[in-house]
């Protein structure tokens, strides 16, 4: 009997611990559970956003790509001159994509989306795609690039530097870039430069019911494209805690690069004549005076994060100011892999700048 009276305060301390053992062991590993649980959503609704993104992409490449061959269809069947469908027709096709985005950004209330995007992809269409391309080819310069080319696409660097400086680009100020626009191509349009600006293979004459249907569906993939892009690189931004600036430097800028990088290895790879620095030059210059300045017309355009006006614009107009001495030395009017390597360096430097 003694035994057991000993034996039994004993058994109960013994008892209470294994249940407090027990009691933190389920604790921890409840704590582990609903962390495993919150992680495996966590992964899940980033790999979702990640497919919006990436379907978005493919959407607006698509309807692009579309709507790009209904206008110069549409162009040829009212015997409009190549060089002018070159410049008009085909430069804004092109743009669409971009326009489309940076509207819907803005309505949506995301301009650092619309701001990011552009200032993003003028900056990767100099480091990323046109410093990929000379890794693999050199290019010959036209005297079109000090002419008109990179004069053009400065000038509205420097107007969109200007506009930026008090934090938003205005109705009035957007109306001033498209008129620039619409100037500047007058100019261009009374030269007849980039003549043969057309792609070749795109089919020059297309029946009436082709060209409404490449509307129509063109249209629809733009506008369900940008919806899912717009809607994925949000929520990207939000569950990485980054801003919408940094989303739109870095995935949408490079996803809308993309189709010109591609299409530029592409004929490499086939030994035809990679995208040319005119091209990339007209792009940059649309995408600043068509796109930002027709968004800013429809919304007005209010940076939020204010890195986007001390760092990002300086890089985009140092990048272009770069092209100078790189075409001018030491080979004149030429650029090869290492003006390519000079470039690409620069634009890894400034992603990972804006990742940190």
């Amino acid at each position: 009997m003694e035994a057991s009276a000993r034996l039994t305060p004993f058994l109960d301390k013994l008892g209470r611990m294994a249940l407090f053992n027990f009691a933190k062991i389920w604790k921890k590993n409840f704590f582990i559970i609903k962390n495993t649980k919150t992680l495996v959503l966590y992964l899940r609704n980033m790999g979702m956003d990640v497919l919006k993104i990436v379907a978005g992409l493919v959407g607006l490449i698509v309807g692009g790509e579309w709507l790009l061959r209904a206008a110069v269809g549409t162009s040829n069947r009212f015997s409009i001159p190549k060089f002018i469908i070159g410049m008009t027709v085909v430069s804004f096709a092109t743009s669409l994509p971009e326009l489309i985005v940076s509207v819907r950004s803005a309505l949506a209330g995301y301009p650092d989306l619309a701001l990011g995007n552009v200032v993003g992809s003028n900056i990767a269409n100099l480091g990323l795609v046109l410093g990929v391309v000379l890794l693999f080819t050199r290019i010959h310069v036209t005297k079109s690039f000090y002419q008109s080319d990179w004069p053009m696409m400065f000038i509205a660097s420097i107007l969109l530097w200007a506009f930026i400086q008090n934090g938003t680009i205005t109705a009035l100020e957007g109306l001033a870039l498209v008129t620039l626009l619409i100037l500047m191509l007058f100019y261009l349009l009374r030269r007849k430069e980039h003549a043969d600006f057309v792609a070749d293979d795109l089919e020059s004459l297309l029946s009436w019911p082709k060209i409404l249907l490449l509307i129509v569906f063109g249209s629809a993939f733009l506008a369900l494209g940008s919806d899912l892009l717009v809607n994925g690189a949000v929520n990207v931004a939000s569950q990485l805690g980054v801003s919408e600036r940094v989303i739109g430097i870095t995935v949408v800028s490079v996803g809308t690069s993309v189709p010109e990088l591609a299409a530029s290895l592409v004929a490499i790879a086939k030994r035809e004549n990679a995208i040319s620095i005119g091209n990339l030059l007209g792009s940059n210059l649309f995408n600043i005076l068509a796109v930002l300045g027709i968004t800013a017309l429809i919304h007005p355009l209010t940076v939020v994060d204010h890195v986007l006006l001390d760092f990002d614009i300086y890089v985009m107009i140092g990048i272009a100011a770069l092209l100078i001495p790189l075409v001018f030395s030491p080979k004149k009017m030429q650029i090869y892999w290492r003006d390519g390597l000079i470039l690409l360096v620069v634009y890894i430097a400034f992603i990972a700048n804006t990742l940190n």
